[in-house]
């Protein structure tokens, strides 16, 4: 008998969506800014400072649904008595720190 895989996937409330979309829509117009800088050879330390300010709105958005992660996923999968959840945790958290 073929293993079931199971579709993991987040409920997010909609004014989170659109918290979140507006916000990766700010972050990849400031990829487009960042490129044309590049291509334009905008002195380095401002491209620096644009790539800062990315970063800091990417972290923004990782802390939004690292929120919701922690408040929905992991406390129902604790509730659920799935422990397996902190591993995963552990794993999530460790890959946002390596900045």
């Amino acid at each position: 008998m073929a293993e079931v895989e199971t579709c993991r996937k987040s409920h997010h409330p909609e004014h989170v969506k659109t918290n979140l979309t507006h916000r990766l829509n700010r972050i990849e117009g400031q990829i487009r800014g960042i490129k044309r800088m590049v291509d334009e050879d905008v002195y380095c330390d401002d491209i620096i400072t644009q790539l800062s300010a990315t970063q800091s709105a990417l972290n923004s958005v990782a802390a939004i649904l690292l929120d919701g992660h922690l408040k929905g996923c992991v406390k129902n999968r604790l509730a659920e008595g799935d422990e397996t959840i902190l591993d995963e945790l552990v794993t999530t958290m460790t890959k946002l720190m390596r900045k």
